[in-house]
Parts: structure tokens; C-alpha cells; sequence
């Protein structure tokens, strides 16, 4: 009988945990509006680089220090904050996570400023720019830690999967928000705009993690936290969900990286509004439409496992055929140009048009991943999700620097668009074999 009453109080304790109806939609919006505002504060460097490079006189590889530098504190924070999160509680780490990349980004115009005039100027600022990265690769690992603790695990990835769109919502706001502060102001109300935002935000979340804090105390038991890293790195599910990630991860950070560009040296007379806004418009509808369509197939009694790979296989195809056509549309435009002069014009304007498609297409292929292996870590390791995803979110951090690297030397050595798209193409599809092959959605420690 005492056995009995006991674990009945276990499982009461257990229930008391989760988010009510109405605390799961507060938390829903708040951490929206903070994938969002993150998404903002990332992007806003590479939209106002060009200005403050050219008033600073930095050259073209100083520029690029630190548009990288970010992706190094990144890679850094991943795997602590993960298990730091599964250990503590995720709200925690968030919080301090939200302080400090807002406080980064806030004050970014004066650190610039200050170090301007040294003659290491690019380092430092690169430096902060880096601990900015760190900050921020806290967020994802504690943000799906936060969800894992306090949602059902029918509930978990569909939460998670819609609160990735907000990095859709955050990169149209710099397109369009930061674009106006920008040609109507300077790059310095920018970064106090979104940092100042980002502040208030952290000011939110924190009202909304003191009601949790009594809760948590009271539910949490004094058992030492443990993962079996070794029997996680013996199985392949989790490599193929780690593989597949990175794969994915290099087509997203290589577009988002040299995309501008690649108008800028196609289509120089286009609004950098429109390249910066229009792609990524796709991403949002793409994410519910995952969302729906894997709880579809599910219902239909198809396993988890199988549901994930045809998701994940859906994000590829269409990542893969519109890299390729979007190739095959500069070749043809260049045969134009060297045959028909007068068809240039016509040729021009219907590239344009395909171009945007087919990178819509790209954009919103990553709303499929998030509804596939971005929520797989809470699939493998229900009780380590916190820890799982900043591990496969360390390796997925790679193809930042690593890609867009590359890719541009590929760029310096060929000259040819058509080739960066084929790389990318070749890397997506390696990642969806691997995948398919290995993928797994049940729980494996």
C-alpha cells in the first residue's frame, strides 16, 4: 500500500510539472518573440556590415573575421548549455542566454566605437562579436531542454517545430525594420532597436520564469544528473540525426550568408528589400504545413520513425531540385547573353523571377526540417533532449564558417554561381542517404 501511495505521488508530482493550457500559450508567445528577436539581432551584423566596414575602412577579409567570428562563441555553448539545462532547469539558462546577447547587441555601437581606433580594432570587436555568439547558442539546446520538462512528449515537437518559424520572423524583421532604420537613421539605431527590444523581451521572460522557480523546486527530485554520452555515441541514429542536421545547417547558413551577394552580382538593379524579405516568406507556411502533414501520417498509423524520414526526405527534394534548376537558369542566361543580345533583357527578368522561386522553394524547405530532425533529439533522448540537441547543434554550427568558406572559394576559383548551388546540392543529398538510412524516431537511451 505504501509502495502504492508513493508512486502515485511521483506521478502526481510529475503532472503537476507540466504547463497548463493557458501557461503553454504565454510560454508559446514569449519564446516566438524570442527565436524571432535572436533571429533579428543574428542577421542585423550582416545587413549593416557593408556600412560600418566602409566607415571603419575594414577590408573585405576584416569584414569577414567577424562575420564569422559569431559562429565560434556558437559551437562553444552547445553541449554545456544542453546538459546545464537538463540539469538546472532550461528557464534558467534562457534567461541568462537572453541577457547576454541582448546586452551584446544593445551595446554593439559602442564597442565598435571604442575600438575603432585600436590597432587591433577588428579582433576586439570579432571577440565580442564571438561572445554574442556564445550567448546565443545557449538559446536552442535550453529552449528544447524548458519544452521537455514541462510538455507531454505527444506535445514536444510540434511545439518545438512552430517555434522555429520565428527564425523566419526574425530575419524578415531585420529585412524590413533594419532595412528602414537603416536608409532613414544609421546602422547604430539599428542595433539599439533590436537590442533594446531584445531587453524588453528578457524583462518578459523573466516575469514568466519566477511563477516556475517554487514550482520546479518542489517537483524536482535530489537525484544526481547523469548522461550515458557513451551509449549515445555508439548509435546510429543519433550520428544520422547529427549528420543530416549539418547537412542541412550548410545549405541554410551558406544561403543566408552569400544570397545578397548572389543578387548583388546577378541582378544589381534589384532592392535589397526584396532579397532580403521575399525568400523568406515560404518559411513560415512551409512549417505549419510540415507540421500538419507529419501528425497526418502519423494518424494514418505510420510510425514515428518513418514519419520523420518522409519529412526529412521532402526537405531535401525540394532543397536539391530547385538548387539544380536555380544552376541550370544562370547557364542558361549566359547563353543568351553570349547568342542574342536583344534577349537579355527578357531572359534577365524571367531569371529573376526563377530565382526567387526556387529560393523560396530552398527557405522553405528548412520549414520540413523542423518538423522532422530538428525535433528528432526529443524522439532519441526524451529525459536528454537539452543535451542531445546542443551536441547535434555543435556539429550543425560547422558548415557556418566551414560552408560559407568554401563556398566562397569556390567562388574566387570558378567564377560560377552554378557550382556553389551544385556543392550545396551534392552535400543535401549525401545528408538525406544518411538519414534515411540510419534515421531512427525512437528513444535510444
Amino acid at each position: 500500500m505504501q509502495m502504492q501511495i508513493s508512486l502515485g505521488l511521483i506521478q502526481d508530482e510529475k503532472t503537476n510539472s507540466f504547463w497548463s493550457r493557458k501557461e503553454r500559450q504565454k510560454w508559446f508567445l514569449s519564446l516566438l518573440c524570442g527565436t524571432c528577436l535572436i533571429y533579428a539581432t543574428r542577421t542585423s551584423v550582416p545587413l549593416l556590415m557593408p556600412i560600418i566596414s566602409m566607415e571603419k575602412q575594414w577590408s573585405k577579409p576584416d569584414s569577414g573575421i567577424i562575420l564569422s567570428s559569431f559562429f565560434w562563441g556558437y559551437t562553444l555553448t552547445q553541449v554545456a548549455s544542453g546538459y546545464i539545462s537538463d540539469k538546472i532547469g532550461g528557464q534558467k539558462v534562457l534567461l541568462i542566454s537572453a541577457l547576454g546577447w541582448s546586452m551584446t547587441t544593445f551595446f554593439m555601437p559602442e564597442v565598435i566605437d571604442f575600438f575603432s581606433k585600436n590597432d587591433n580594432s577588428v579582433l576586439l570587436v570579432a571577440t565580442i562579436r564571438t561572445i554574442n555568439g556564445a550567448f546565443q547558442g545557449m538559446h536552442f539546446p535550453s529552449m528544447i531542454s524548458l519544452i521537455s520538462q514541462r510538455l507531454h512528449e505527444t506535445e514536444r515537437a510540434s511545439f518545438f517545430s512552430l517555434l522555429t518559424s520565428g527564425s523566419a520572423l526574425g530575419t524578415l524583421l531585420t529585412g524590413s525594420l533594419g532595412s528602414y532604420l537603416l536608409e532613414n537613421y544609421n546602422w547604430i539605431i539599428v542595433f539599439q532597436t533590436l537590442g533594446g527590444l531584445s531587453l524588453a523581451w528578457t524583462l518578459l521572460l523573466s516575469y514568466h520564469t519566477l511563477p516556475f522557480k517554487e514550482k520546479a523546486a518542489s517537483t524536482k527530485s535530489p537525484t544526481t544528473y547523469t548522461l550515458p554520452w557513451l551509449k549515445l555515441l555508439k548509435k546510429p541514429p543519433f550520428w544520422s540525426c547529427v549528420i543530416g542536421h549539418a547537412c542541412q545547417n550548410n545549405c541554410f547558413f551558406v544561403l543566408l550568408s552569400w544570397m545578397p551577394m548572389y543578387f548583388h552580382d546577378t541582378f544589381p538593379e534589384v532592392k535589397g528589400w526584396v532579397v532580403n524579405m521575399v525568400p523568406w516568406l515560404s518559411m513560415l507556411p512551409c512549417t505549419f504545413l510540415g507540421k500538419a502533414l507529419s501528425e497526418k501520417i502519423i494518424r494514418a498509423g505510420y510510425s514515428v520513425t518513418a514519419t520523420r524520414k518522409i519529412i526529412e526526405t521532402i526537405c531535401f527534394l525540394i532543397e536539391v531540385i530547385s538548387l539544380l534548376f536555380l544552376g541550370m537558369e544562370i547557364i542558361f542566361r549566359k547563353k543568351l547573353y553570349n547568342r542574342i543580345k536583344f534577349k537579355i533583357i527578357s531572359a534577365k527578368v524571367e531569371t529573376f523571377q526563377s530565382a526567387i522561386i526556387c529560393l523560396a522553394f530552398i527557405i522553405g524547405g528548412s520549414g520540413f526540417h523542423n518538423n522532422a530532425i530538428a525535433v528528432n533529439p526529443s524522439d532519441l533522448a526524451p529525459k536528454h533532449s537539452g543535451s542531445v540537441f546542443g551536441l547535434m547543434n555543435t556539429v550543425g554550427a560547422i558548415p557556418g564558417f566551414l560552408g560559407v568558406y568554401f563556398s566562397g572559394h569556390i567562388l574566387h576559383v570558378t567564377h560560377s554561381w552554378s557550382v556553389v548551388f551544385i556543392f550545396i546540392a551534392i552535400i543535401d543529398v549525401l545528408g538525406c542517404i544518411v538519414y534515411l538510412l540510419f534515421g531512427s524516431g525512437q528513444a535510444i537511451i
